[in-house]
């Protein structure tokens, strides 16, 4: 599938690290409404696996992203915060030739995509966070920071963080392929750099009000970002935000319940009553 790449009127972006050539990803589907779809902390994009063969790929053109630190970009240097992933999210835009796009997060790719808003505010459609990190950053007790901290060098305390994210509902071998994954997909050192970024920034003062429709799903079983704490942010900031709570899922909807999830997003996505870009 061929994309053309156009100049864009936006202001030139510095990145602390250049990457070799752009942030890898892969484009599904040829429709009109383009998306780009941002991973959480625990894995790369593989993570959206489970949802691609059911998506509408006549409506909607995705790009899904491997961030600094991941998959095939592991070995890229950077800074690893939320602020060079929307920097490298919207140069993979300006490469792709999308003027305006959505966007789609998952935990601490839904700080990222607030960030890219936050950064580039005429050229977002509309923002979906899968159990998104708020802009706001996620403060953590001692004893949970320490079991996140860990999480780098220690794939019992990511084994931790899944089945409490999980509520514990999840089999072993699911939790054991999972971290299995997130070992596999990620490197150490930026793996905990992002933590410090995701967990500790705060920059929701540039996003609150913002017109951009805004969707939060929330899994029933996360007790980490869960609707009440969407009510509390995400739903406060954003004057056109909506939130759906998935019953029987929790932090990872795309593993759990990956065709509700794209029934959400994608009928929120679809209400989109713009030209197609």
């Amino acid at each position: 599938m061929g994309v053309s790449v156009t100049a864009l009127p936006v202001p030139p972006r510095e990145l602390p690290h250049e990457l070799p050539h752009e942030l890898p990803h892969e484009l599904h589907g040829e429709g009109p409404h383009k998306v780009i779809a941002v991973h959480g902390w625990l894995a790369d994009r593989s993570a959206y696996a489970p949802v691609l063969p059911d998506l509408d790929l006549a409506s909607f053109t995705y790009a899904v992203v491997d961030l600094r630190g991941y998959g095939e970009a592991r070995d890229a240097d950077g800074t690893y915060t939320t602020a060079e992933g929307a920097g490298d999210v919207l140069a993979l835009a300006d490469r792709l030739g999308w003027a305006r796009f959505s966007l789609i997060g998952h935990s601490m790719g839904g700080s990222v995509v607030q960030r890219v808003l936050a950064d580039a505010p005429e050229r977002v459609r509309r923002m979906a966070g899968v159990s998104p990190v708020p802009a706001s950053g996620l403060p953590l007790p001692p004893e949970q920071w320490e079991l996140f901290a860990g999480a780098a060098d220690t794939p019992a305390n990511r084994r931790a963080i899944l089945d409490t994210t999980t509520g514990g509902h999840r089999p072993a071998a699911w939790l054991d392929r999972m971290v299995r994954r997130s070992v596999e997909c990620s490197d150490a050192k930026a793996f905990r750099a992002w933590l410090d970024s995701w967990a500790g920034e705060d920059f929701h003062d540039r996003i609150e009000g913002s017109p951009v429709p805004a969707l939060a799903v929330a899994g029933a079983l996360d007790p980490a970002l869960s609707a009440e704490l969407q009510r509390g942010t995400w739903m406060r900031w954003y004057p056109n935000a909506e939130l759906v709570e998935l019953p029987g899922c929790g932090h990872y909807a795309m593993d759990e319940t990956p065709l509700d999830v794209i029934r959400v997003v994608e009928d929120f996505l679809r209400a989109d009553a713009d030209a197609d870009a």
